[in-house]
């Protein structure tokens, strides 16, 4: 039995590197007790997600040791439904979770839908749930396994208010150990209690106590002083340099106290602390319209869901060049469902005018073949004039450098197909932004590039978010809000 307060997690000098001698951590020790509710932060490319890995032993360290207290579970909310599940019914979906099927999996599957407010029949296809469903689904089935330690990675992606909001009342009660990443200040800062930070450049993990924000402000605050003590030590070893260079040609004892000092310049300069190198920002970036005037889109119905079943409903919402219509509604109500029937041309009641070049950002990033490499895949929306030479320049901007390019992009993390996706956009050169949750999966130091870009741009735009921050900075000049039809 795990007790409370005990230590349930331990890593101790934990080293581990991929087979390409890429080291991701280095004599990494830190300890997590019963009950605590974590972040897990770190710059792009830190490893946040190969720790989780680490912790249910899916991968081993090749020096150290990871300890987990008396046979603790584990569990884990992943980012996104594997597409090889979406043909599974949601019930089959839970099945799998075990090895040997619960006799009462069906009453355990109602008791967890309920805790994630998820209301959909069990024999529903789960890849016919919208994103927010199944944002629920992952969490409901970490706790169908009933784990001592949950891990939760980027769990608010797809989610409207209400489901954050239930989520984060869920974590505040929630007994047992969370250890959360998410790029969502606000979400975490409701129920944080510390911070593991996962340091790029010193492959080391830093434990934090704290509210999130109390916990940004003092590791920003450690960067600042160690830069200044880096500024002040290298003006005196200047200064010692200078000295050294002068007493060395004056010889006797000059010579001698010139060797004195250089010995303690060497030791100043060892002194000089590794500054933490935080995460590098995209590159400001314009996304060049087409050349296309008239009515662009269309819409004078669409389907609604209501009671699970479709509901058809009269609108009448026409986009020319420059406009910005934002369609918001609660989660399962048809949202990415109209987006998608509408750039397939699916739809009779929208349309998108002919000639239309449309750049659509899937949330689900559906628009892009996991099996195309990275190059062949930004190679295949360039739009005439544009050279290979430029593509990669564009791509570089969106930190998609040259050693991803040969790479299929079913290799990239989350955040970088997310780039990925932003850049063929720049390549594409649209009359027409699809865009269906643009910020999931996206660092925050990147919202405000992204949001820059989109209100820069001169065509028309469609837009679903649910990260109200976001969407403050997005210039809206019309709204259809499904819950109101």
């Amino acid at each position: 039995m795990i007790m409370a307060n005990e230590v349930i997690l331990r890593f101790e000098d934990v080293v581990f590197e991929y087979v390409h001698k890429r080291p991701l951590l280095n004599e990494a020790s830190f300890s997590v007790r019963t009950g605590s509710k974590l972040t897990l932060m770190g710059q792009n490319g830190a490893g946040k997600s190969t720790l989780f890995s680490l912790i249910k032993g899916e991968k081993k360290p090749k020096e150290g040791r990871i300890l987990v207290t008396n046979g603790a579970t584990i569990a884990t909310a992943e980012q996104v439904v594997d597409r090889d599940d979406f043909n599974k019914t949601v019930e089959k979906y839970f099945a799998k979770s075990f090895e040997i099927v619960p006799p009462n999996l069906k009453s355990d599957i109602s008791k967890v839908m309920e805790v994630v407010n998820l209301q959909v029949p069990i024999d529903r296809l789960v890849g016919d749930l919208s994103g927010g469903q199944q944002a629920r689904l992952l969490l409901a089935n970490a706790l169908i396994q009933k784990p001592d330690i949950l891990l939760l990675d980027e769990p608010t992606n797809n989610l409207d208010k209400a489901g954050i909001d239930h989520l984060i009342e869920f974590l505040i009660m929630y007994e047992k150990t969370v250890i959360v990443i998410s790029h969502d200040a606000d979400f975490l800062n409701c129920f944080t209690e510390g911070v593991l930070y996962l340091d790029l450049f010193t492959k080391k993990i830093e434990n934090y106590v704290g509210d999130y924000y109390s916990v940004v402000e003092e590791i920003e605050s450690r960067i600042e002083r160690e830069r200044k003590k880096n500024a002040q030590l290298e003006k005196l070893i200047r200064d010692r340099k200078e000295k050294v260079n002068f007493f060395a040609h004056k010889g006797g004892k000059m010579r001698k106290l010139a060797k004195k000092m250089g010995e303690q310049t060497a030791e100043l300069e060892e002194n000089k602390v590794e500054v933490r190198k935080e995460d590098k920002t995209i590159k400001d970036f314009t996304i060049p319209v087409q050349d296309i005037f008239g009515d662009i889109v269309t819409i004078k119905e669409l389907k609604i869901i209501q009671n699970h079943e479709p509901v058809l409903k009269k609108v009448d919402k026409v986009l020319k060049k420059g406009v910005r219509l934002l369609v918001s509604g609660p989660n399962g109500i048809g949202k990415s469902t109209l987006l998608r029937s509408l750039v397939e041309g699916k739809s009779e009641g929208a349309k998108i005018m002919d000639g239309v070049k449309v750049g659509y950002y899937s949330q689900d990033f559906a628009t892009l073949d996991y099996d195309q490499t990275v190059f062949d895949s930004l190679e295949g929306v360039l739009s005439t004039g544009i050279d290979t030479q430029e593509m990669r320049a564009v791509a570089a901007g969106f930190l998609i450098t040259g050693d991803l390019m040969g790479h299929k992009i079913s290799y990239l993390s989350e955040g970088q197909k997310a780039l990925l996706s932003f850049a063929r956009l720049v390549l594409m050169q649209p009359g027409l932004l699809v865009l269906d949750e643009p910020t999931n999966h996206i660092n925050f130091r990147h919202l405000p590039v992204i949001a820059k870009a989109i209100n820069e741009y001169e065509g028309a735009i469609i837009l679903i978010s649910h990260m109200g921050e976001f969407v403050r900075e997005i210039r809206v000049d019309d709204y259809l809000d499904l819950s109101k039809l």
